[in-house]
């Protein structure tokens, strides 16, 4: 018995240090054509030099290139294959979070409410002005306040007959996604009197990458950091939690601990995420379950791969809104619907929905 319990965790091993591999040599090729890719061409030797040069801070290579391909490489591609990563990543964290905490793998940063509300709380600031004081920073924080407002709300009505459940807790994200989405778009049309703050915000509601710079680079992949490293750190507590409370608690776990570093860990997350990106959906949704069949559900290994497969899926889908149209751009989530709408619908054929 024991060895054929060790002959199947080293086959479970095994296929994730495969899944694992895959996966990074599809970010690195993934990465050397997005970067490669553009109005202005440049080969992969020349964009390698130039990243080696500018990480280092010396000329390690022979400058034989213009300034403007060294701005366009450094400045503005590779910081945008980089956000786009990092973004994906931390939306599939939270896709991971929420299916732990709600027992439902059909569950996204969205179930809560919670990108929702971060929408309405960024767009308030792009149009509305709020938090002005904070200069660059405004719509970062009002992005997590709104998120901060969307889970609590979400609490307070999956709370009212007591106890909360999971099937609670979903349908008071769906009331108060709803709830959001329409006060975002009253903010959106009330008050649109065709500036480009306005123009902004309508591109933004749809995800964009365009707007990429290392400076937001560093405050999201500090914080994303900080989240997944927390998370990996408790991911046996997720794999309890999902034997269900009474078990958990039996076990000596303490529920309501793990349910409270969740929402915080997703709610602050999100609301990072969606101030830099706008709304991207379906990531959380796809890449968590995609992996899950590879890697199973012991998170130790779901959380690793599903946070570079979101990275990936993100990466991939802002190639494409890059080049689809080129030379204009499509909204990435508008890219990422028509992934992840088609790979919702054929799950609820599955039924995977009513399991």
């Amino acid at each position: 018995m024991k060895s054929e319990i060790s002959k199947n965790n080293g086959w479970k091993t095994g296929r994730f240090a495969v899944t694992l591999l895959i996966v990074l040599l599809l970010i690195a090729f993934v990465t050397t054509i997005s970067v490669t890719l553009g109005a202005i061409h440049v080969s992969p030797d020349e964009i390698l030099k130039i990243i080696v040069n500018k990480a280092s801070g010396s000329d390690l290579f022979p400058v034989t290139w213009e300034q403007k391909t060294e701005n366009i490489i450094w400045n503005i591609r590779f910081p945008r294959v980089i956000m786009a990563f990092i973004v994906g990543a931390g939306l599939s964290l939270c896709g991971v979070l929420m299916q732990a905490l709600t027992k439902n793998p059909l569950a996204d940063p969205y179930v809560l409410g919670i990108s929702s509300g971060a929408s309405a709380g960024a767009v308030s600031v792009i149009i509305l002005g709020w938090f002005s004081f904070l200069g660059g920073y405004a719509v970062i924080f009002g992005a997590t306040l709104g998120a901060a407002a969307a889970i609590c709300l979400s609490l307070s009505i999956a709370s009212l007959k007591g106890r909360i459940t999971s099937t609670q807790l979903v349908l008071a994200g769906i009331a108060t996604s709803a709830l959001f989405s329409a006060t975002t778009n009253l903010i959106v049309y009330g008050f649109n009197n065709g500036s480009d703050k306005t123009k902004m915000a309508l591109y933004w509601m749809v995800g964009s990458l365009s707007g990429a710079t290392w400076s937001r680079v560093k405050y999201v992949f500090i914080v994303a950091a900080v989240t997944m490293i927390l998370i990996i750190l408790v991911s046996r507590d997720l794999d309890v939690l999902l034997l269900g409370d009474d078990v958990a608690e039996t076990l000596g776990a303490d529920t309501r601990r793990i349910k409270l570093l969740i929402i915080l860990a997703s709610t602050v997350l999100t609301g990072v995420v969606v101030s830099v990106s706008g709304v991207i959906g379906f990531v959380g949704l796809v890449v968590p379950h995609i992996m899950r069949g590879f890697v199973g559900s012991v998170h130790k290994r779901l959380i690793p791969v599903s946070i570079l497969g979101g990275g990936l899926f993100a990466m991939i889908a802002d190639l494409i809104s890059r080049v689809i149209i080129a030379p204009e751009e499509l909204p990435i989530g508008v890219i990422a619907a028509f992934f992840g709408a088609p790979f919702f619908l054929y799950l609820i054929r599955k039924g995977s929905v009513g399991r």
